[in-house]
């Protein structure tokens, strides 16, 4: 069916200048509607073209042109039509929202995480609605959650200590590695276990698929620091245990292939303050500055991004027969990573985003 309508000049502008409001409000319904309007009435669209070009029904269309047509502009504006009226207002749903994001311990249950079944009986008690369960997980992706595997965080940890670390430590830190042109090292240890770690996969349903393993729990040590201007990965495999000895030991290989002042980021594992590494530290203070992350805080060390790179690039879904498979892997994978210092440049920067902070590129 063809129609042919014919606005007056008048009509028109006022359809032109009423986009340009809704254009400098955002009110982006009302943009496409008087978009398509104007396409319709004035450059002779067909309304097959509109519809695929818009992303919106004939009948759509039509019914557009009918409001414009018997209520003139206003009838263009978006009105809520139909629909059973909502059970929450938006002043409780704002409720529900801070009562979600305190934790169900805080409503008084015992778990520390929330499920459908406990949000239900919150808004029941709250609110005095029932909902049914099914429609809560509607209810929470509508709010803004999404359901999520919770992970595990101490309860030592010290908010207050961390965010003065970040705030006033770190700051005289780079200040201090700048005025003396020297290196800041993040450092850790880690073990890659020979049987890998396993992800999902595509498999015949009921035959899960397997990986082979040995079953040897011997995994391969590897110390090693990534410096911030630069992102040069410094590390050393270790066959035996991590211990104060072989972490000095390390740091005097690391100390022997640099010539700069060396601020040296730790965090507190028994080695890394003993008191032979406090010794040895304080033999080595013309060279060494230590600085001591917060307890519990490994998302303020970028080295530990660089491992979990490394354990899924090396053992990730794989097996190793042999210990010296496992061993070459690793190293492979942190050559690579030694060589190319701007992909550790790039766990920096993740790093910097997730506490906070900005790192400025050095010349």
């Amino acid at each position: 069916m063809n129609i042919r309508i014919q606005f007056k000049r008048q009509t028109v502008k006022a359809l032109q200048s009423r986009l340009q409001q809704a254009c400098q409000q955002s009110d982006l319904l009302l943009v496409r509607r008087i978009g398509v309007l104007l396409e319709f009435v004035v450059h002779q669209a067909p309304v097959e073209v509109l519809s695929a070009r818009w992303g919106v029904s004939p009948s759509c269309i039509y019914q557009w042109l009918t409001d414009l047509l018997v209520e003139g502009l206003d009838g263009l504006v978006y009105r809520r039509r139909g629909g059973r009226k909502a059970k929450l207002t938006k002043t409780q749903k704002n409720w529900l929202c801070r009562l979600i994001d305190a934790g169900p311990q805080a409503a008084g249950f015992e778990t520390a995480c929330w499920n459908s079944v406990l949000i239900q009986i919150v808004i029941k008690r709250e609110f005095g609605v029932e909902y049914n369960r099914y429609y809560v997980c509607e209810l929470l992706r509508n709010l803004g959650y999404s359901f999520q595997k919770a992970r595990f965080v101490s309860d030592h940890l010290d908010e207050a200590r961390r965010q003065a670390w970040l705030a006033e430590e770190w700051p005289k830190i780079l200040k201090q590695a700048r005025r003396r042109h020297a290196l800041i090292l993040f450092g850790d240890e880690v073990s890659f276990p020979p049987w890998g770690s396993l992800s999902y996969t595509w498999a015949r349903r009921g035959q899960q698929p397997t990986v082979k393993t040995t079953g040897k729990r011997k995994g391969y040590k590897v110390l090693g620091f990534v410096e911030y201007f630069s992102g040069r990965l410094f590390y050393q495999g270790l066959n035996g245990k991590f211990d104060s000895t072989s972490y000095q030991a390390f740091v005097h290989q690391v100390m022997d292939a640099t010539h700069q002042h060396l601020y040296l980021i730790q965090d507190g594992a028994k080695y890394h303050t003993s008191k032979s590494t406090r010794e040895f530290f304080e033999q080595h203070q013309d060279r060494i500055t230590v600085c001591q992350l917060p307890s519990y805080s490994p998302d303020y060390n970028p080295i530990e991004y660089l491992w979990r790179k490394t354990k899924k690039q090396a053992p990730h879904n794989k097996y190793f027969e042999q210990y010296d498979q496992l061993v070459a892997a690793v190293n492979q994978a942190l050559d690579h990573f030694a060589a190319t210092p701007q992909a550790v440049l790039g766990l920096f920067g993740c790093y910097c985003d997730e506490v906070g902070l900005t790192r400025e590129p050095t010349a």
